[in-house]
């Protein structure tokens, strides 16, 4: 493993989002024990995920950066920071002071008012003032008897729009029945975070250790691993339905092994030996 590690380009991180609704301390105790290379933190009601002086000791203590921020632009963290905008800029501030390189942001609700229609404009103003990568996640269709609910404006789908930046998330793109390894060269040098996961296209955001589900993420993982692709890697699979805390651990596990097996550079997969 180490020897995998050694020749890896892409760090590949936990997002706190995995060990939901455990802590940022928890996110950052497992991702110690199970040998990430860092964190992303999604900004929720937790104050330490809020505070840089809160994360800042924790990957003193941890001794493991924080490499991307995830705005609180979900559904479930509406109440986390006031305005729409505020939520973009003080991640872009808790991005800065604790030295990440991404923010993660959803595409707005078309009920969002101004922000949503000015939300394009306004986040490559952000990235031109700040330098910061603000990289918005592809979503997906919601469906009410059988027919599209248009939710997000201006789509769910990034890779036709304009940002300079986008995170792929493979749980989203499964919703979507979308073809994850087809997206990603499609947004080339656009493409700037991964949210590393599987899914099923059945309507529900699952987001299954890799290899449960449907996407061809070993596939992508490979291109990325060629085209010699420099962006950043968070693990966000969902733990909730673990039985305990090994598992968790354990799920975590088989995903990072999964990450570096298919990103190791030079060499194709190859399997494991006693």
């Amino acid at each position: 493993m180490e020897d995998q590690k050694s020749t890896m380009k892409v760090p590949v991180t936990l997002s706190s989002a995995s060990v939901y609704p455990l802590t940022v301390h928890d996110a950052f105790a497992m991702a110690k024990d199970v040998g990430y290379d860092g964190l992303e933190v999604l900004i929720t009601g937790n104050a330490a995920s809020q505070s840089a002086t809160a994360l800042k000791a924790l990957m003193d203590k941890y001794q493991l950066p924080i490499l991307a921020i995830h705005a609180p632009t979900l559904l479930l963290t509406q109440q986390v920071w006031g305005s729409a905008w505020a939520k973009i800029e003080r991640s872009v501030i808790l991005a800065q002071a604790v030295g990440a390189s991404v923010v993660v942001a959803h595409p707005p609700f078309r009920w969002q008012g101004s922000y949503a229609e000015e939300f394009a404009e306004g986040v490559q103003r952000l990235t031109d003032t700040t330098g910061m990568k603000i990289a918005v996640e592809n979503m997906y269709p919601w469906r009410a008897r059988g027919r599209e609910a248009k939710m997000y404006l201006p789509h769910w789908n990034p890779v036709p729009q304009h940002y300079q930046n986008v995170t792929w998330d493979f749980s989203h793109a499964a919703i979507a029945n979308m073809d994850s390894r087809q997206a990603v060269e499609d947004l080339g040098q656009r493409l700037a975070h991964v949210h590393l996961c599987d899914g099923l296209d059945n309507g529900k955001d699952e987001h299954l250790v890799p290899g449960l589900g449907t996407q061809p993420v070993a596939e992508t993982l490979q291109y990325l691993r060629d085209a010699n692709w420099d962006g950043t890697i968070a693990v966000e699979v969902s733990t909730r339905k673990a039985r305990n805390a090994g598992q968790k651990e354990e799920w975590l596990g088989k995903t990072l092994e999964f990450a570096r097996q298919h990103l190791t550079v030079g060499s194709d997969p190859k399997p494991m030996t006693q």
